[in-house]
């Protein structure tokens, strides 16, 4: 079989992408066979005769609402199969439910006002009978990958309106009584807020129970494995609950309007776990002021241990939670602590962080969650002997039970590939015609959250309600609390006696871990500075974040924790996705300017170069090339992405801006306040700037080329200032 390019055919108000198949359906002609010297029926080779059989798929590229929604009962006849999946997947970044129904029944599902194909010209039985099978066809797929777009309480509009579709159209159906059984489910609901481990950290306590700091005597009586499976349990609750669509660009990205306070609750649930993993991490080393040094350190090598189960039960989630907790400032400066740490402990810690490195655009995490997505087990292998047997033998445990494990990602992985696209592709293109092929790029991303959601049936987890209760009475500590915590914890570490040989040896142990060179050199310590109200978690460009531990202060679910930079490279161009918290405006989570700690805790969402953005290797038409997307930090065909800051917010507060090459400064402006929620008439009392460096900045002529002005090589950062 191949397949070539059949250009592009338009129609009005569609345009397609024409892909030509050629199959090859009979090798030779065997009758006379015997006559032309042949043994047998079997032809010679020079007298073989090849047929081929030439099919044209059709995959629509771009159209009207009303031409889409027409595609979802042509698109069989036009072999474009994953087009019902791609559109139900993405629609509601363009349209509603309702639009979307009202255009299905009532334009193309009605005979006598169908201008539906070859139906609108027939009024035979054979041609009602396709008709209906097409929109059951629709319908179902409908109902089975997307029932929650139904789900409109208390009236139910769109679910009553197809139920009286189907008693007119097809009575005593067996779809009739799905949808019926459907609204009688959805009625007998409470309203669904996304409840169990998704509220603030106090919700579920019993009538009388506070919030308290950690026990540790409380926490370390629970075994690491345990408290292993309960955190991936929480966060198997959450993800599955995930509504894929939730985490289009598009929709994620306004997320921090004031009408929009309740928009995407499964994608804010999983925010709100993974910041209070990160937080109770903190709360149980720091929490207790009274702890020794060596007791200090055993928690930290608990919380080490627990990541090492997580990564054996494959939960990504909660291992990068607990990583980045590790690597929080406050922690990360514990320098006395860290030195009894034990060697075997804090090679495990090594590994474990270098899963997240921002090499190659986080190329390790990615690779590693598709190669685990559908496995039975962890695909576990250390360089360390010792960690190498451990692994192997709690493996081998969770072999010999029998229970298969799922996987669960980090979300911010998929938040940030779809803020990237979305970021990158224009909705609409020429005719006001909207952009298909951005949707199936986006689908390729949603199509890999399904699969892991689908994987993730395959835990067997039982809820431990002492835990459970435990984790949800911690109290978590401010990023000043944590802070000051901190620096007491450490003077009162110094007060104690270490001889210069031994504290020699552990400087240099724990910096060739951490930083691959002889020479410890520790972070600069900087007061956290306080969260601005209504910021948004390192609105990494929109998308992504760049450094380590950055979340969101504009949300109740969101903690704000500053990540240390790390001390090899502070100037070093950070990929668009190595964001490290969690929660960035369109989907990563949460993140800082410019620095990039070991291992941090996010993930990439498009990286320095195009294969930052997934190739289009699925659902769309074959032998079509991908084009190279813009990205951040790097200027290619003439476009590029710049991240831009408000004036006085922090910096890990920006939103992504695609520019070109004939963008001019008004221009440029006037998207950066749209993005930042502001009036967008108000230019002329704006400028805009490019940070070069702490006490730099290169300002812009009124009318400047921005793309050709900008100086392209440092960091892609903008600051817009109010004028004086």
């Amino acid at each position: 079989t191949t397949f070539q390019d059949g250009g592009e055919e338009v129609e009005d108000g569609a345009v397609y992408n024409v892909t030509l198949k050629k199959v090859q359906i009979q090798q030779a002609a065997n009758k006379g066979a015997r006559w032309l010297g042949g043994e047998g029926d079997q032809l010679p080779p020079e007298h073989t005769v090849r047929q081929y059989e030439t099919s044209k798929i059709r995959a629509i590229k771009a159209g009207t609402l009303e031409k889409l929604v027409e595609n979802l009962l042509t698109a069989f006849g036009d072999a474009d199969f994953s087009y019902i999946s791609i559109f139900l997947a993405t629609y509601r970044a363009f349209a509603s439910p309702r639009a979307v129904l009202e255009l299905l029944l009532d334009r193309f599902g009605n005979l006598e006002t169908s201008s539906h194909g070859e139906v609108a010209n027939l009024n035979s039985l054979e041609s009602e009978m396709v008709l209906r099978a097409e929109i059951a066809s629709v319908l179902r797929a409908w109902l089975d990958q997307c029932a929650e777009d139904f789900r409109e309480p208390p009236d139910y509009m769109c679910l009553l309106k197809l139920l009286d579709y189907l008693k007119n159209n097809m009575p005593n159906s067996d779809m009739e009584s799905r949808v019926q059984n459907l609204l009688k489910q959805f009625q007998n609901q409470e309203v669904e807020a996304v409840d169990g481990f998704c509220g603030t950290p106090s919700s579920g306590l019993a009538d009388g129970e506070e919030l308290e700091i950690s026990n540790p005597e409380e926490f370390s009586s629970f075994q690491d494995h345990v408290v292993a499976e309960q955190l991936t349990y929480m966060d198997v609750m959450l993800f599955r609950r995930v509504v894929p669509y939730h985490c289009l660009g598009s929709i994620w990205s306004q997320r921090d309007k004031k009408e929009n306070k309740n928009l995407a609750p499964t994608i804010r649930a999983t925010i709100t776990q993974f910041n209070a993993v990160t937080k109770c991490v903190i709360s149980t080393i720091l929490g207790t002021r009274e702890l020794k040094i060596q007791q200090r350190a055993k928690i930290i090598e608990k919380w080490i241990n627990i990541a090492h189960e997580c990564r054996i039960l494959k939960n990504f989630s909660s291992l990068r939670a607990i990583i980045s907790a590790l690597q929080s400032n406050s922690i990360y400066r514990l320098k006395t602590t860290w030195m009894f740490v034990s060697k075997d402990v804090l090679l495990m810690y090594e590994e474990l962080s270098e899963i997240f490195s921002d090499h190659d655009n986080y190329l390790t995490s990615r690779e590693l969650l598709m190669k685990e997505a559908t496995s039975k087990f962890a695909n576990l292998d250390s360089s360390e002997k010792e960690n190498q047997k451990k692994s192997q033998k709690r493996l081998q445990l969770q072999k010999n039970k029998g229970v298969m494990q799922g996987t669960v990602p980090y979300l911010g992985t998929f938040l940030t590939d779809l803020i990237m696209l979305d970021t990158a592709l224009q909705d609409y293109v020429e005719g006001g015609l909207i952009n298909f092929e951005k949707r199936r790029r986006e689908f390729e991303v949603i199509a890999q959250i399904k699969l892991l959601q689908s994987s993730c049936n395959s835990y067997c987890l039982i809820p431990d309600q002492k835990f459970i209760q435990w984790f949800r009475r911690q109290r978590h500590l401010t990023e000043e609390e944590s802070y000051k915590l901190s620096r007491e914890a450490e003077a009162a570490a110094d007060t104690n006696i270490l001889s210069p040989k031994s504290q020699k040896s552990m400087v240099k142990r724990i910096s060739t871990l951490f930083l691959g060179t002889d020479v410890f050199t520790p972070p600069k310590e900087q007061p956290p500075k306080s969260s601005p109200v209504g910021g948004s978690s390192g609105e990494s460009t929109d998308s992504a974040s760049v450094s380590s531990c950055e979340f969101n202060h504009s949300e109740t679910e969101d903690v704000c924790m500053t990540p240390v930079s790390s001390p090899e490279d502070p100037l070093k161009k950070s990929s668009v996705g190595s964001d490290k918290g969690y929660d960035s405006d369109k989907g990563s989570i949460g993140s800082d300017k410019g620095s990039s700690s070991k291992g941090s805790i996010c993930d990439p969402g498009s990286g320095s170069d195009s294969s930052s953005i997934p190739s289009r290797d699925s659902g769309s038409a074959p032998g079509s090339a991908p084009r190279v997307l813009p990205v951040y930090n790097r200027q290619s065909e003439g476009s590029c992405i710049i991240r831009v800051s408000m004036d006085g917010l922090r910096d890990s507060v920006y939103k992504s801006i695609l520019i070109t090459n004939q963008d001019r400064i008004p221009d440029v402006t006037q998207r950066a306040l749209l993005k930042h929620n502001l009036e967008p008439d108000a230019v002329e009392d704006y400028e805009l700037v490019q940070v070069i460096s702490e006490d730099k900045e290169l300002a812009f002529p009124r009318d400047a080329n921005v793309f050709y002005g900008m100086n392209s090589h440092v960091n892609f950062d903008f600051i817009l200032r109010k004028k004086a």
